[in-house]
């Protein structure tokens, strides 16, 4: 897949797709590379772009509301998350987070309680370039904890997600984290009590917050729009 991007439109195509615009019709060539330029039919300009990670966060398909790039930078950075790695992922929702891991280089195993949203997942991790990377399973991840072992690092995004770092000792390798995405508190402090329980080691517990900066001739300052929390990020790993 690649984007067709005019200004601050983008498609998301595939090579040798016909596309239809509000700047008339382009028939995207079979071979393109990124910084190319394609014209619609009425002989309006449009460049191809690689998809990247943040790209995906635009433009899957959504079956809710998917994590967010800052939250997914901090997953990665808190776990150090590379190529190589076997990652244990729970609630995948749209799939954002198990799409950058999967292009990180990193083999996935995400597990989707919905049916209808396993499928869109399953679309959405093709459109990434993924799907050989990761694998979307259907089914509540706690029903098949006592299967799963040797990851490096497991994420969850999970109601039930303190029930699972309960049981995570068995299934990460030594020195293996655990993420935990929660958008309330009270699942955050659930989640963190059960990795202290379980004797993982290091177990800290982040509200994630970004704000834009203002920037005008009167001077520099946060925005004040919306107080860019998303929610909250336990990390702990198994001594």
């Amino acid at each position: 897949m690649i984007l067709l991007v005019r200004g601050d439109r983008e498609f998301l195509v595939e090579p040798g797709e016909e596309v239809h615009t509000d700047l008339g019709v382009v028939e995207v060539p079979d071979a393109v590379e990124p910084g190319d330029t394609v014209e619609s039919h009425i002989g309006e300009p449009f460049t191809i772009r690689e998809l990247r990670g943040p790209d995906l966060f635009n433009h899957l398909e959504r079956t809710g509301a998917p994590m967010m790039p800052k939250d997914v930078g901090l997953v990665v950075g808190h776990t150090g998350a590379c190529a190589g790695d076997r990652v244990l992922d729970a609630g995948t929702g749209t799939g954002v987070l198990a799409a950058y891991l999967g292009r990180l280089g990193a083999d996935v195993v995400t597990y989707e309680c919905d049916p209808e949203f396993a499928d869109v997942a399953r679309e959405n991790m093709r459109l990434a370039g993924v799907a050989d990377a990761v694998d979307v399973r259907t089914g509540d991840v706690t029903d098949h904890v006592d299967d799963l072992s040797g990851f490096d690092v497991v994420t969850l995004d999970t109601e039930n997600a303190p029930a699972v770092v309960e049981r995570v000792d068995d299934v990460l390798l030594a020195g293996g984290y655990v993420a935990v995405y929660s958008p309330f508190v009270e699942n955050a402090r659930a989640a963190h009590r059960a990795a202290e329980d379980a004797g993982l080691s290091g177990v800290e517990t982040l509200e994630t917050i970004q704000r834009e900066m203002d920037l005008d001739e009167r001077g520099s300052r946060p925005s004040t729009a919306g107080v860019g929390h998303t929610g909250y990020l336990l990390f702990a790993r198994k001594p």
